[in-house]
C-alpha cells in the first residue's frame, strides 16, 4: 500500500522506471510515447546525456548554497545566457523552482516596483478568462479557469479578468481577424479605466494559451495593441511563458513571434526539461533599477532560489536548444505535425479546430462542427480520451472546460523537440485510434 498522496486518489498509476528518448517505460516494460512532454516539460526527451552529466558534475562540486549568502557559477552563467537571447530590455533573472513560483514572484515584483516609485495606489492585476498561471493562491487568483478556482474562490485574491483572444469560439460572424483582435484588446483599456487609470499595476497573459484553452495563439496585432495600452497607462506587461516558452512554439521566447517584449516574463517547464525543477522570472532593467536604487531588497524569497544543481541543468538544457539548433527543428517538426493532424483530423466530424504554434498543438472537440457546439460536460470526453490514449501507449494532455471552465473539451500535444517525423506519425496514429474509440467519426 502506497503512502504517496497522489493526484487522483481513486486510481493507481503505473510506476515509471525508465526513459528512452521520447518514451517513458513502466515497471512492466510497457513503453509510452510522451506526446505532451508531461505538461510541455520534457522538451529534450528522457535520456539526454549532456544534461544528466551536468547535474552529476554540479552535485560533485556543490549541491546547495543559500542565495541569502552566495550566488553560484551555474546560476550566473544561465542568467547571462538567457539575457543574451531575451527580447526587449529584459536584464535580470530571478530563479525559482517552477512556474507557479515564477508567477507569484512576478506579481509581487510588480507591486513592489510601483510602491517604490511612489505609486502605492496601484494594486489591481488584470488577467484573462480561461487562462492558467499556476496553483499557488496568488497564481490561481490570476488564472481565469473557473473549474480550478471554484472551491478556493473564497480565499483567492480579488483580481479582474477580461476576454481571452480565442477567435475560434469568440470571434463574431462577419468580424475579420483584425477587428476581432482590436475589440478584445480594447477590453484591457476599458477595464483599466473602470478600475481607475492609475490603480492598475499589471496585466498578465500567456502568449499562446496552454492547458486551459489548448494551444491558442493570439491573432496578429493583438499584443501590439496590448503593449500600447499598457504603456499609455503605466501598467506593467507580464507574459507567462511557463508552458509556451523555451522553444516550444518555435522561438526561444514565445513573445518574439508577436513582436512584443514584456516588462516581466515567466518561464519554467522547458527550462529544466524535467531534469530538475526550475523556473525563472525575468524583469526589465528599469524595474530592477527602481528596486536597486530604492530599498535594494526584493521582499520575497524561497529556500531553493537559484539552486546550483537546478541551474546547472537549466544551463545544459538551454545550451542544447541553442547549440543543436533544436528551435529551428521545432519549427520544421511543428509544420510537419500540423499537416499530419490536418490530414488525419481536419474533416473529423467532432474535431472543430486544430491550432497552435511549433510543437505546441491543440485539437478542440465539438458535438457539431457547423455550430461549434461543445459536448455536454457530463459525457467526460477529455477524461475518456486521456484514458484510451494512455492504454494505447500515448501520453497526451486532454482537458475539459475549454469554453468557460465547464463546457468544451480539447487535447494538447507537446512532444519532445527531438521527436522524429516517424515518431510524430506514430503519435498521430495513436491519438486517432484513441479518438475513434471515444468519438467515432
Amino acid at each position: 500500500m502506497s503512502h504517496v498522496f497522489p493526484r487522483h486518489c481513486k486510481s493507481t498509476p503505473p510506476v515509471a522506471t525508465g526513459g528512452d528518448g521520447c518514451f517513458l517505460i513502466d515497471s512492466n516494460g510497457k513503453r509510452y510515447f510522451d506526446g505532451s512532454g508531461g505538461a510541455a516539460v520534457s522538451c529534450l526527451g528522457h535520456s539526454n546525456e549532456r544534461v544528466s552529466q551536468a547535474i552529476k558534475d554540479q552535485v560533485d562540486q556543490i549541491a546547495f548554497a543559500h542565495t541569502g549568502f552566495f550566488t553560484s557559477e551555474p546560476a550566473e552563467a544561465l542568467a547571462d545566457l538567457l539575457i543574451a537571447h531575451a527580447p526587449g530590455d529584459l536584464d535580470r533573472v530571478y530563479f525559482v523552482s517552477g512556474g507557479s513560483e515564477a508567477v507569484e514572484s512576478a506579481i509581487k515584483l510588480a507591486r513592489q516596483y510601483h510602491v517604490e516609485r511612489g505609486e502605492p495606489q496601484r494594486r489591481h492585476l488584470i488577467a484573462r478568462r480561461q487562462s492558467y498561471h499556476g496553483n499557488t493562491l496568488g497564481a490561481l487568483s490570476a488564472g481565469g479557469n473557473a473549474w480550478r478556482r471554484q472551491q478556493f474562490a473564497p480565499i483567492l485574491v480579488d483580481m479582474t479578468h477580461i476576454a481571452p483572444c480565442y477567435e475560434y469560439a469568440e470571434r463574431g460572424e462577419g468580424e475579420d481577424l483584425q477587428a476581432y483582435g482590436a475589440r478584445v484588446a480594447q477590453e484591457l483599456e476599458d477595464e483599466i479605466l473602470r478600475l481607475g487609470k492609475d490603480s492598475v499595476m499589471a496585466f498578465i497573459a500567456e502568449p499562446v494559451v496552454g492547458a486551459t484553452l489548448g494551444a491558442v495563439p493570439a491573432v496578429e496585432g493583438y499584443y501590439t495593441r496590448i503593449r500600447e495600452i499598457c504603456d499609455r497607462y503605466g501598467v506593467l506587461l507580464i507574459l507567462d511563458e511557463v508552458m509556451c516558452g523555451m522553444g516550444r512554439t518555435g522561438s526561444l521566447f514565445a513573445c518574439e513571434q508577436d513582436g512584443v517584449a514584456p516588462d516581466i516574463l515567466c518561464i519554467a517547464k522547458g527550462l529544466g526539461a524535467g531534469y530538475q525543477p526550475i523556473g525563472a522570472m525575468l524583469c526589465s532593467r528599469q524595474i530592477y533599477d527602481v528596486i536597486a536604487s530604492g530599498t535594494g531588497f526584493f521582499q520575497h524569497g524561497h529556500t531553493y532560489l537559484g539552486h546550483p544543481v537546478a541551474a546547472a541543468a537549466g544551463l545544459a538544457v538551454v545550451q542544447e536548444l541553442l547549440e543543436r539548433d533544436l528551435i529551428a527543428q521545432v519549427r520544421a517538426r511543428g509544420d510537419y505535425l500540423e499537416q499530419a493532424l490536418q490530414r488525419r483530423f481536419g474533416q473529423h466530424a467532432h474535431v472543430g479546430d486544430i491550432r497552435g504554434r511549433g510543437l505546441f498543438q491543440g485539437l478542440e472537440f465539438v458535438a457539431d462542427r457547423d455550430g461549434k457546439t461543445p459536448f455536454y460536460p457530463a459525457l467526460g470526453i477529455a477524461g475518456k480520451l486521456k484514458k484510451a490514449a494512455f492504454e494505447g501507449g500515448l501520453i497526451c494532455y486532454p482537458m475539459p472546460g475549454t469554453r468557460d471552465g465547464k463546457q468544451g473539451d480539447h487535447v494538447l500535444l507537446a512532444p519532445p523537440f527531438i521527436a522524429s517525423e516517424a515518431e510524430l506519425d506514430q503519435m498521430v496514429d495513436m491519438l486517432g485510434t484513441a479518438l475513434d474509440s471515444v468519438l467515432p467519426a
